[in-house]
């Protein structure tokens, strides 16, 4: 169990720092010839094998908690190589969701995986298809509002939804190649587990591209936390329902995953109302320099925009190695 929780962590750190890199790259010039662009996707590569790797020893209920761990570098990472400003809340709703977290990981630490739940797969696929209507919904409401208040400004919502919905995809495409190497230990045909990795590679090709437009207009630190939140709900939640992993037994186990869960949730709300929040602290603790520092990054980023078609090219998984051939040919 330690192994692949060890393997998580290198692998989630890789992930996250290989993102900042290649947007970083796709700041500077054209991403081929970029050398931060280049280490940040072999990076992502090796973090993407190394989590294939703990998914095949461990449950998804506790790799997907565990994952976040990676959070505490990502941010640091940001908010000194990107230059992001963050202010009081935003700090504090990272590091909450952060320990949330691992405390998610520590109390599944003893969860075992049993049968797979083959009649639960239909409800689990349908109330993921009708949360993707709800914040699709959401989001179409929000820009119509802000078009006509002449908004021209990305705003932590749109970052938020976009990070929700690359996470909830993520996690699902995490579940079904556990379901892969669960079908195989089970005795069921190996022509099981392509189809399972060839479902997963759709979810996460989709999820990479909700995440790819969060991150052109958003903060990277906001749009990763939220994937990393909506990823460990989605596996613990289709994990159990789908895999049949169960709750630990032991009573502090449980209870170091409900604390997770509520670290998480008030990570999250700190994180969506970080900016009505921030008004009620002192003044002091106001980072008077946000907005500008906003504006610049986004005039900054319009311009490279402009000078720059190419657009950001990430690898969040091992599933987009074998996409991006199909994408570079298209």
């Amino acid at each position: 169990m330690w192994e692949s929780i060890f393997l998580t962590v290198a692998a989630t750190a890789g992930n996250n720092i290989g993102k900042v890199l290649q947007k970083k790259g796709t700041v500077v010039r054209a991403y081929a010839s970029n050398k931060p662009w280049l280490i940040g996707f072999l990076m992502d590569i090796f973090g993407a094998i190394l989590m294939l790797r703990a998914l095949s020893l461990a449950p998804v209920s506790v790799i997907q908690p565990v994952s976040g761990c990676g959070l505490a570098v990502l941010s640091v990472f940001s908010h000194f190589y990107l230059k992001e400003v963050m202010n009081v809340v935003d700090w504090l709703g990272i590091t909450l969701a952060g320990l949330g977290t691992i405390g998610v990981g520590a109390g599944g630490e003893e969860q075992k995986a049993s049968s797979i739940s083959i009649l639960h797969l239909p409800w689990v696929a349908c109330g993921v298809a009708f949360l993707f209507v709800l914040l699709n919904g959401w989001l179409r409401i929000y820009r119509r509002q802000r078009r006509e208040q002449e908004l021209m400004q990305s705003e932590v919502v749109e970052e938020i939804i976009y990070g929700l919905e690359s996470g909830i995809l993520f996690g699902i495409a995490s579940v079904i190649s556990k379901m892969g190497f669960v079908f195989l230990e089970q005795g069921f045909s190996a022509l099981l587990v392509p189809i399972c990795i060839s479902i997963s590679i759709c979810c996460s090709a989709s999820g990479f591209i909700y995440q790819t437009r969060g991150l052109k207009h958003g903060r990277a630190v906001v749009v990763s936390t939220c994937a990393a939140v909506a990823s460990i709900v989605t596996g613990v939640l289709a994990g159990m329902l789908a895999l049949g992993e169960r709750l630990p037994e032991s009573p502090t186990s449980r209870l170091w995953l409900l604390l997770g869960w509520l670290l998480i949730v008030s990570g999250v709300i700190l994180l969506v109302s970080s900016t009505r929040v921030v008004r009620f602290l002192p003044r002091r603790w106001r980072p008077v320099e946000r907005s500008f520092a906003s504006r610049q990054a986004s005039s900054l980023r319009s311009r490279d925009a402009s000078s720059n078609p190419s657009t950001i090219i990430q690898t969040a998984t091992l599933h987009h190695l074998v996409t991006s051939p199909a994408k570079a040919k298209a």
